[in-house]
């Protein structure tokens, strides 16, 4: 491993010796992410078939695009990122996922699914049309093509005039085990290798037949045809203008570089289809691919990972299994999270009732809507990042419905180590443009509990209940689930400060109104929950402050806080009114690191509020 520092050099190995190299390489996947958490699996998985790619395709005038990425690592190793691939998602070190501004073998900044064949129709677009040289692959994961945009792009790219390879990584898995139609349809091919052998041969057979004039070439086209539907049942691929080619073995380096080298030059969209084994190599991943999908540090020797805590997301799960316990009309939709978002318990105690799409938010949300019109109570359990893709579905088969619906939305605000891609921070901005929507942020477990129930059984219409990643985080002792002005950290009743924030957010507030009472500074604080709408009510309880500090673990543009500033001016408060939040896109880092970093943890809040309210007094007088 250590004489590979580029594709390139792969050339002047032998194929022992790659079958060596993937082993190694393997190896030290497994050690990093040991050490840093990440995604195991996924990468175990590609290695061998990333070997052959970058074998057969060696310049960065050749573009290999990742969907979502996190099968990207190997690529990562073998693209000159080797020595500081232990620094993979740790503050300034590598990103989790292929970032095009990291390294010019990065062809696109990818952190989603199902956009992988969008992407390279477009580099190979580009290329087509300037003229310039090498090939365009997309790699994208059988569990990625229960994404809608996946057929979009496939329908596109069959009608390029050029060579344009799709493989297909099929491990039967996304991140929970994949459902749907497209599931069962891979399975059929996989467990029919006698199709390709019986193709093969008709084909060849076929096409040694004298061709005389068009009608014979028809005839023939149409023959291949017939057998392919009587052998296969079904042609997808290419009936959407793929030459379809596989299964093969993705651990097999030799078959794999014969195929790329035998296909890459053929002047037509081709799709590789490739079986591999998630988690390979890895014992304890091989057997539970799932959990090791994407992991926290674990010990090598056991596979054992650190026990399992609360979370907001357990609570969510819990709780959800309680509601439907008494209440039948309540179902889970989730979108390929089953795991992730806690309602593993849900789907085997309420099978039924549990609907997991697929990596395809959109139709989740279309679905729940579907259901809350027939009189059931669906509450669709989503990642803020993922929540993004959903927006028109949200404000036009949901909202726009009046449907009674419940978008559970879990990892919102800042999520730390898988960065950029997956932070949690537009959610509020984007949901407060939404006419007649209600949005809780609760701060605390109880304040989950609360709200879910209040969601279900108080408010009409959709409502979204947003939680932050893992544990819940400091509570004062005399903390209760309320909505609206929470007095704490203040002598006085009516300081002439006041913290305003929502969601996790709030425990930092309270830590910095005891440093600044340190200071020399009163400061109280106010929860708000719900976020959306703003009661004036609410906003009423504090216009007796001189200056108020809006904290958001959002963006500023077009966040609650913005929002909040309208309320407090159509009450014509004349105050000083200080807004901190987020203003542009947060790299990978520990959470409470990149809170730091952003002024948004208790030293960051109270320094703020010294300075500018120093400011804003030298000001006045």
């Amino acid at each position: 491993m250590n004489r590979i520092h580029s594709p390139q050099d792969l050339k002047s190995l032998s194929r022992t010796e790659l079958r060596q190299l993937s082993e190694e390489i393997r190896s030290l996947i497994i050690q990093t992410v040991s050490e840093n958490g990440g995604h195991l699996a996924s990468n175990l998985g590609a290695v061998e078939l990333t070997i052959a790619l970058h074998y057969v395709f060696p310049s960065l005038s050749d573009r290999i695009v990742w969907d979502v990425g996190h099968q990207a690592y190997t690529h990562k190793i073998l693209t000159g990122r080797r020595e500081r691939i232990a620094t993979i998602r740790k503050e300034g070190g590598l990103s989790g996922f292929p970032n095009r501004f990291e390294s010019p073998w990065d062809s696109f900044t990818v952190g989603h699914a199902s956009t992988s064949i969008s992407a390279a129709l477009g580099l190979a677009q580009g290329k087509h049309l300037s003229g310039e040289p090498g090939n365009v692959v997309a790699v994208i994961g059988d569990g990625a093509l229960t994404g809608g945009m996946a057929y979009e792009g496939l329908n596109n790219a069959g009608r390029f005039p050029g060579n344009i390879m799709v493989i297909l990584n099929d491990n039967t898995m996304s991140i929970s085990e994949n459902v749907g139609s497209m599931a069962g349809y891979l399975a059929s091919i996989r467990t029919k290798p006698g199709y390709l052998r019986a193709k093969s041969r008709v084909e060849r057979t076929l096409d040694h037949i004298p061709v005389v004039g068009k009608p014979m070439h028809r005839g023939i086209s149409r023959a291949k045809s017939a057998v392919k539907h009587m052998m296969y049942k079904s042609t997808l691929f290419e009936d959407m203008g793929f030459f379809y080619y596989g299964p093969f073995d993705g651990h097999n380096i030799d078959k794999l570089i014969e195929v790329f080298e035998n296909t890459k030059n053929i002047p037509h969209p081709i799709l590789i289809h490739v079986l591999t084994d998630k988690g390979k190599g890895y014992p304890f991943a091989e057997q539970d691919p799932g959990t090791f999908h994407g992991v926290s540090p674990f010990d090598v020797e056991t596979g054992e990972t650190p026990a399992a805590k609360d979370s907001f997301s357990s609570v969510f799960g819990g709780l959800m299994c309680e509601l439907a316990e008494k209440d039948s009309h309540i179902c889970a939709v989730t979108a390929a999270m089953e795991l992730g978002t806690g309602l593993t318990e849900f789907a085997k105690k309420f099978p039924e009732r549990f609907f997991d799409v697929g990596i395809a938010e959109e139709h989740a949300i279309t679905f729940s809507a579907g259901l809350a019109v027939s009189g059931q109570l669906p509450v669709c359990a989503l990642y803020s990042t993922f929540l993004q893709r959903g927006y028109d579905q949200i404000l036009h088969d949901a909202v726009l419905q009046n449907a009674h619906l419940v978008l559970a939305v879990d990892r919102a605000g800042i999520v730390g180590e898988d960065g950029e891609t997956h932070q949690g921070i537009y959610d509020t901005a984007f949901l407060n443009t939404i006419p007649n929507l209600t949005v809780f942020s609760p701060a605390t477990y109880e304040d989950l509990r609360a709200d879910l129930k209040k969601a279900l059984y108080e408010c009409e219409g959709v409502v979204v209940v947003r939680y932050p990643r893992g544990r819940q985080l400091f509570k004062p002792h005399d903390y209760v689930t309320t909505r609206g002005y929470y007095h704490w950290g203040a002598e006085n009743r009516n300081p002439d400060v006041v913290l305003v924030t929502y969601g996790r957010l709030f425990s930092f507030t309270c830590r910095a109104c005891e440093i600044l009472r340190e200071q020399g500074i009163e400061a109280a604080v106010l929860r708000l929950d719900p976020i959306l709408p703003i009661s004036e009510e609410t906003v009423k309880q504090i216009t007796f402050a001189k200056e108020i500090f809006f904290f958001e673990e959002g963006m500023e543009q077009g966040g609650v806080g913005e929002h909040f500033a309208m309320v407090l001016n159509r009450l014509g408060w004349k105050g000083a009114y200080h807004l901190k939040g987020i203003t542009g896109f947060v790299k990978h880092a520990p959470m409470l690191e990149i809170l730091h970093h952003l002024g948004l943890d208790e030293t960051g809040m109270a320094e703020f509020v010294r300075s500018e309210c120093s400011t804003w007094r030298k000001k006045r007088d």
